[in-house]
């Protein structure tokens, strides 16, 4: 990697005009790594929404004993604004989420490979919205897409990579 932190070395695609660098040393996150970081991410608002909001509204929050899709001012500020606000500084300030911090992926401009902008990261956010609409389609697109983006990421111009090799070391055996 470069000394420049946001500087990373992504492969562009075949109709950029951005030639591939030879010797890059990351490659385009997958779809399996991905759900495992979102699920790392849901299970951490969880922790830190189910709390709160058990104790603003009661066990009726999660009983159905509310009328709308929000219960309350609260509801709207701790299910809806914070994780917003968290991802978005998250990608901000360390190009990834705690959940793709774990599985050690960035989530970058897709044509410079630096830090995402605020107006990326806003869109970016938006743009799972998007994406869960159509039964998840815009999701399970990362499996099939060559750089692996969801319609989230087409529409904020963004990836997401991770080093090459990132997996687990292979076994060796001492020979005996």
């Amino acid at each position: 990697m470069s000394a420049d932190p946001d500087a990373c070395a992504i492969a562009p695609a075949a109709n950029s005009p951005m030639r591939r660098t030879p010797g890059t040393d990351v490659e385009y996150a997958g779809f399996w790594i991905r759900v495992a970081a979102t699920l790392i991410d849901t299970a951490l608002v969880l922790v830190v929404t189910s709390p709160l909001l058990l104790a603003i509204y009661g066990w009726s929050y999660y009983s159905g004993g509310r009328e709308g899709f929000i219960a309350g001012p609260a509801d709207f500020m701790i299910s809806w604004i914070a994780p917003a606000a968290a991802s978005i500084l998250f990608w901000l300030s360390r190009q990834a989420t705690p959940g793709k911090m774990a599985v050690s992926a960035k989530v970058v401009d897709a044509r410079t490979g630096k830090t995402l902008t605020a107006g990326q990261s806003i869109v970016r956010y938006l743009g799972y919205f998007v994406s869960a609409l159509p039964l998840g389609l815009g999701f399970v697109w990362v499996a099939f897409d060559a750089r692996k983006q969801g319609w989230h990421d087409k529409l904020a111009g963004t990836v997401v990579v991770r080093s090459k090799g990132s997996g687990t070391k292979p076994v060796v055996f001492d020979k005996a």
